[in-house]
């Protein structure tokens, strides 16, 4: 754990007494990766952190709410996308050792547990399952996005209205070349 790192933070003046309380707001630059492919947190964008870190028995309550940009692409038009999410955030960082006696206890989950490090506390992976987990699987401009023409692969929002291609049946496409013109919808009669 880096002590510099902006999402690092100390609870040294919280000490082990339980029931103290530290309000934490600040704006910290995003780190690489808080995202999917297709949408995320720009690197180094502002993520606004407004947390209270509480001392409870076992360790350090954090709760609060993290405001982040996010920058993605429609995935119906092919659009860029941007926009602000708010998500909530809740973790319980255990002092150390907490870890290890779970693990003796014979729990499965004890190497997820988060642990404080001394007096810091590493808020960084909190933040990633926070915003990665509450993105958007498929994300759209809007709703009712209509997408690209499948045939063309123009944006159905910028076509003229009626936009569609004449298919024909590639099963009658060599009576194409005797009756031209009647396939393609034409008028006229083979002479």
């Amino acid at each position: 754990m880096d002590a510099r790192s902006p999402l690092v933070l100390s609870t040294h003046e919280l000490g082990r007494r339980a029931g103290e309380m530290r309000e934490v707001e600040r704006t910290v630059p995003a780190p690489a990766g808080l995202g999917t492919e297709v949408i995320g947190v720009p690197e180094h964008s502002d993520l606004a952190l407004d947390l209270s870190l509480q001392a409870v028995s076992e360790g350090v309550l954090v709760t609060g709410n993290v405001t982040a940009a996010l920058h993605g692409e429609c995935v119906r038009c092919l659009r860029d996308i941007h926009s602000e999410t708010t998500v909530a955030v809740s973790e319980l960082y255990y002092y150390a050792g907490k870890r290890q006696k779970l693990a003796e206890d014979g729990d499965e989950e004890a190497e997820d547990v988060p642990e404080l490090s001394g007096e810091l506390l590493d808020l960084e992976p909190t933040l990633r399952d926070a915003l990665v987990l509450s993105l958007p699987f498929q994300p759209l401009c809007r709703p009712d996005c209509p997408g690209l023409c499948p045939e063309c692969g123009v944006r159905l929002d910028d076509a003229e209205p009626g936009h569609h291609h004449e298919q024909l049946d590639p099963r009658w496409s060599a009576l194409g070349s005797l009756f031209p013109g009647e396939l393609e919808g034409g008028a006229g009669s083979p002479n």
